[in-house]
């Protein structure tokens, strides 16, 4: 057995003796079980969430994102279920909420909410960057728009946390490629420049390459720089002659990594948009 259960069904079909249980099985949740060599990753974890409801919870929230094909969600981000139980366990969280039957997929089995409903929930009650960088993954992997979830919205005029969700929602952006670009749209946003464009395609008609997020007029872009630019070896000689690229079309490219502040990273965008004004 390799994957989450409930125990007591299993000992009532004679699958498991009770001594099996407790020395080859570890409880995730109240009579939910998994291996004890085996891994608790979020999609097992939101499999017994939704075993641990009785079979009846929906699964909402970043569990549901994920289920959804949204990358970046940690293994122990806590599984949302919209259901009624006030004592959910750790790593649970329950919400009463109204959902129609149409706001609900089936997705490996278990019901999810529908990417929509998802946006919508995510927006309304993570904060505000976390919301983005969550809705920026959801959205990529599905597609899904603001205008969809806010429109999702009217069915529940009374729902606590509809501002922030327009708010969330209105910053979501299908083009970033990871939550460390997100947090660098974020910081200029809230500097008060232009939104930046993601995904800005560069090319001299016989090669290409795509910038992260930048401003087309002064041809300002910003790179963030995970640890493979450094490590791995044919990344670093692509880079090579994609950054060559760029400068012959007269782009400033500023590259950005981890341990860039705020500061340090408005500071250089500020800079380079003035060296173009000046020019």
């Amino acid at each position: 057995m390799r994957e989450v259960f409930i125990g007591s069904e299993m000992l009532k079909r004679g699958a498991l003796t009770r001594s099996s249980l407790r020395w080859n099985y570890t409880a995730i949740f109240p009579d939910v079980y998994l291996p004890r060599a085996a891994t608790q990753t979020l999609r097992r974890r939101t499999t017994g969430a939704w075993l641990w409801s009785g079979r009846n919870g929906v699964i909402a929230g970043r569990a549901a994102a994920a289920m959804h094909g949204a990358l970046w969600i940690p293994d122990d981000a806590p599984v949302e279920l919209l259901w009624r139980n006030g004592r959910p366990p750790p790593g649970v969280i329950v919400r009463n909420e109204r959902i129609e039957a149409d706001e609900i997929v089936e997705v490996s089995g278990l019901p999810v909410t529908t990417p929509e409903r998802t946006a919508l929930d995510l927006a309304r009650h993570l904060q505000r960057n976390l919301a983005v960088s969550n809705l920026d993954a959801l959205a990529r992997a599905t597609d899904v728009k603001a205008l969809d979830a806010l429109c999702l919205a009217e069915r529940y005029p009374r729902a606590r946390g509809l501002r922030r969700a327009e708010v969330a929602l209105d910053l979501m952006d299908a083009g970033a490629e990871s939550p460390q670009e997100t947090r660098i749209r974020l910081i200029l946003i809230d500097d008060g420049l232009p939104r930046p464009r993601t995904q800005i395609r560069v090319t001299d008609g016989f090669s290409e390459a795509f910038i992260d997020m930048g401003y087309d007029e002064p041809m300002v872009g910003i790179d963030y720089d995970g640890k493979h630019h450094a490590t791995d070896r044919p990344r670093y000689v692509h880079d090579i002659g994609r950054n060559e690229l760029l400068a012959r079309e007269r782009w400033i490219d500023i590259h950005v990594v981890a341990e860039h502040s705020r500061a340090f990273i408005l500071y250089r965008v500020h800079q380079a948009l003035r060296l173009r004004a000046g020019s």
